[in-house]
């Protein structure tokens, strides 16, 4: 992942939107008036929907803008993640809607309200499937390009409104050819359609600003790249947090030979960090975990208890170890397992240590989730 130019990113995702705003704002005046001379509740519901779409498109305007801030005093971490807050805005209102026109779909198909359609209702809602599929579609390479969770989120609500058009279509047909009201049924489902779709934007947005984990291919990526320094032995405690599209920071541990000179260390994690930010857009803070391999002792203890350990828990990983030497010894060590190991961080604990006192040697363990 390459690190974006915030100007042209704002500058696309601002064209984006305002193209929604306007295609939305149109195919809701049409349908919506249209709906109002034939009676038909499923078409002014779908016209309704796409008027929230244009709510929609205004918010992601807003924040795109707010987004483009750089970092200052009070965000030290940037704006990005004013986008999570704006689809969150955006779920809240298309929940309420898709509620008000269930309310109104299920009356209507209660009491059995409605009329014909007529040509003016197939020809609107054709031209809002070919219209919407199409604004999906471009909407779709757009935000994967900018990586941009409005304009997907915008993309998908763009498909969804083609099957909710579809479904009035049904339902007018049905209506043209049998007689039967389904107008209020049909415009029943396009409301559940806007709710379902509402419930996925709103749990999608609380997910990512909650602080959802990065997509592991990005950790890998990162992971990688550092390996790829012969000096570097090893590395543990990787951790990426996302603030806002495109905006990653992160720290970790990186193992080096306790015998490199301090500059020299130092001039090879500064490179590191300098490498990642280029490469990935993440700015990378590393912290150094010498290694001494002259110490036989600490090496074989470490050896010892790794293949004692081995195969205990799944993705178990042992690592920063250090003997320390006194009245008596104790071997410290940091153990890292994933959050989907259903053990407890003691029982882990209490595990290792009693394989440490097969092996005769005392230990000190911190559980850590990884």
């Amino acid at each position: 992942m390459k690190h974006q130019n915030d100007t042209a990113r704002m500058r696309t995702g601002r064209a984006a939107g305002i193209t929604a705003v306007l295609v939305n704002l149109v195919l809701a005046a049409g349908k919506i008036a249209c709906g109002a001379v034939t009676g038909l509740v499923s078409l002014i519901a779908d016209g309704v929907n796409n008027l929230s779409d244009c709510a929609s498109g205004i918010v992601s305007l807003v924040s795109f803008r707010i987004a483009a801030r750089p970092a200052d005093s009070e965000h030290p971490f940037g704006h990005r993640r004013a986008e999570y807050v704006a689809s969150l805005a955006v779920s809240f209102l298309i929940l309420f809607l898709g509620g008000e026109l269930f309310l109104t779909s299920v009356r209507t198909a209660v009491m059995g309200e409605g009329s014909r359609p007529d040509l003016w209702v197939y020809l609107v809602l054709g031209v809002s499937v070919a219209v919407k599929s199409g604004m999906g579609g471009a909407f779709l390479v757009i935000a994967k390009k900018i990586n941009s969770d409005v304009l997907r989120a915008t993309a998908i609500d763009s498909f969804c409104d083609c099957l909710a058009s579809l479904a009035v279509l049904a339902g007018a047909a049905v209506r043209q050819t049998t007689g039967f009201a389904a107008d209020g049924y049909t415009g029943a489902i396009v409301a559940l359609f806007i709710v379902w779709e509402g419930f996925r934007l709103a749990r999608e947005a609380s997910s990512k600003l909650l602080g959802r984990a990065p997509d592991p291919a990005l950790l890998s990526a990162v992971r990688e790249r550092l390996l790829k320094e012969e000096r570097i032995l090893g590395l543990h405690d990787l951790k990426v947090y996302p603030y806002g599209p495109g905006a990653y920071f992160a720290t970790v541990h990186l193992e080096m030979d306790a015998s490199l000179p301090a500059l020299a260390s130092h001039e090879v994690i500064d490179g590191l960090e300098r490498a990642v930010l280029e490469e990935t857009g993440i700015v990378l803070t590393a912290h150094l975990d010498p290694v001494d391999r002259t110490d036989a002792e600490t090496m074989e203890l470490e050896e010892r208890m790794r293949a004692a350990a081995e195969g205990m828990v799944e993705g178990l990983d042992l690592h920063d170890f250090r003997l320390i030497r006194g009245a008596g010894k104790k071997l410290v060590f940091e153990a890292g397992v994933p959050f989907s190991c259903k053990k407890k961080d003691g029982e882990i604990a209490n595990d290792l240590a009693r394989i440490a006192k097969v092996l005769g040697v005392e230990i000190s363990v911190t559980v850590e989730r990884e």
